[in-house]
């Protein structure tokens, strides 16, 4: 068997898109002990590697694909790709090493683009002051006054922990436009991460002895914060429409954009209560709460961690997303307007990993390989439109 036609079998068992086929293939091509050591090299240079994971284990594999090869003709199956009518579940390995391998090997139609406008997110936002200045922030900017400075990336406020509590408090907004994202270091060293679309509103100084306030007026924040035995007990609340978090020092997500009906609160270390009218719940860590904005019920569950904050580490992970959600979240980063041309084309569903700094062509490319072509998208200027 050729190197490419085995190298193109291997990424479709990785790809959870092998038949039968493909699989008894594989399965007689790695009885071999050198295709062994041929397979783990492969693997590992190109996807394990540009991933950041570890070694992969081929013994397991090798047990996967006999499993599987049983399962699949015990039910007389020819397909490892599971299809539920229109709602398909679709595995994407996305990564830049694995666009390349198909986009040299695989992939032949092309996204059709008329007059291509829609960029990669990137670092920026508005900063609302409080005598009401707006100043546009970015890479190539810096700024700087007597309490804040920023290097383009991050904006960093003056600690000022031992402010006289009798002081009138002032208050900054944040703005991150579709298409930015931006950090803040708050005055009490609390460090924050807004992504797209989102709007932050906090006070420029903290006072001794009263809680520790700000607000997510919309969109999704990730806070790190400076934990009360830092500023003499002080407490830290976050509020968001009608929910409250109250804090003691912690690390966790809030995702309440505008369009959403529901917020949801993840807890990545610490401990924090969740406040909604007159219910209160603990949130322990590698937990979620879900806030319907009709309702006061506070529904808790066990979560990923790793993928509800993934945005912070520059990707987006989904599992089992529908692929509406999944281009709300793409609109945001890349400020692109979504159409769907057929409405039963929101239901399919995406497992994978999508790298903040591709090009949103890229992405959608991989998207129509993974669909095995049920799937097509067409760029014009900010709009994508889905077929």
């Amino acid at each position: 068997m050729r190197t490419s036609e085995i190298q193109k079998i291997i990424v479709k068992f990785l790809n959870k898109e092998a038949n039968i086929d493909d699989l008894e293939k594989l399965d007689k091509w790695l009885d071999k002990k050198e295709n062994t050591f041929l397979f783990n090299r492969f693997v590992q240079v190109e996807f394990l590697t540009v991933l950041g994971m570890g070694e992969y284990d081929v013994n397991k594999a090798k047990k996967q694909i006999k499993l599987k090869l049983n399962k699949v003709k015990r039910r007389n199956r020819l397909t490892l790709l599971k299809r539920m009518s229109i709602a398909a579940s679709i595995t994407l390995i996305i990564g830049f090493s694995l666009y390349k391998f198909y986009n040299h090997s695989i992939i032949k139609n092309e996204i059709s683009e008329v007059e291509k406008k829609i960029n990669v997110g990137s670092s920026k936002a508005i900063l609302t002051l409080e005598n009401g200045n707006q100043i546009r922030l970015n890479k190539e900017k810096k700024y700087k006054n007597e309490k804040v400075s920023s290097n383009g990336e991050e904006l960093l406020y003056t600690n000022t922990k031992n402010a006289n509590p009798n002081e009138e408090i002032a208050y900054n907004y944040l703005t991150i436009p579709r298409g930015g994202e931006y950090v803040v270091v708050l005055a009490d060293d609390t460090k924050v991460w807004l992504n797209s679309d989102s709007k932050l509103k906090y006070p420029t100084k903290f006072l001794n002895g009263k809680t520790r306030t700000v607000e997510l007026v919309y969109g999704e924040a990730y806070f790190e914060v400076s934990p009360s035995s830092n500023h003499n007990g002080d407490d830290f609340d976050v509020y968001s429409r009608n929910q409250k978090v109250n804090v003691l020092g912690t690390e966790f997500n809030i995702k309440a954009y505008l369009e959403d009906t529901e917020i949801k609160t993840t807890l990545v270390g610490g401990k924090i209560m969740i406040e909604k009218g007159i219910t209160k719940k603990i949130l322990k860590p590698n937990q979620q709460s879900i806030i319907k904005d009709d309702s006061d019920l506070i529904n808790i569950s066990e979560v990923d961690v790793s993928q509800e904050i993934s945005w912070i580490k520059g990707v987006y992970t989904f599992n089992e997303e529908p692929l509406e959600g999944m281009m709300k979240t793409l609109a945001r980063w890349y400020d692109a307007k979504i159409i769907f041309e057929k409405k039963a084309l929101k239901e399919f569903n995406f497992t994978g990993i999508l790298e903040r700094t591709e090009s949103i062509e890229e992405i959608l490319k991989l998207i129509e390989v993974a669909s095995e072509g049920e799937i097509k998208f067409e760029i014009n200027k900010n709009e994508i439109i889905i077929k």
